[in-house]
């Protein structure tokens, strides 16, 4: 039997969110997977050029006159060009824990990426 027009005193209780997940009620439903449209907007974000330039690649010299890609920055090139690791993070530049050592290009490299990459306030 339907009822119309009644509300049940039960349904204008608020609920806190824990009892809603935890004990069922149709009240708050918690997203646990994607849906369709959750992966088409993630893609479509992921296929969009970079508003900004992207971070230098790192390297380190390897014999004489040849550089080799580095898989981070050393925390000591990060330190020299004033970078934190909170910021380095947000710039999406790479760190390499491990690495020792100072490269002078990277530093230089560093500095003028975080320069440019100031936004005017």
């Amino acid at each position: 039997m339907m009822r119309t027009g009644r509300k049940d005193k039960e349904s204008e209780i608020p609920v806190k969110r824990e009892e809603a997940i935890y004990e069922g009620s149709e009240t708050f439903i918690a997203m646990t997977t994607w849906q369709k449209r959750d992966w088409q907007q993630f893609y479509e974000l992921a296929r969009r050029p970079w508003r900004r330039r992207r971070p230098p690649r790192p390297v380190y010299p390897s014999g004489l006159n040849r550089v080799a890609p580095a898989q981070g920055y050393s925390l000591s090139e990060l330190d020299d060009a004033g970078v934190d690791l909170d910021l380095a993070e947000r710039l999406g530049l790479p760190v390499d824990a491990g690495r020792i050592g100072v490269y002078g290009p990277n530093v230089t490299v560093l500095r003028e990426f975080v320069r440019s990459s100031r936004h005017p306030r």
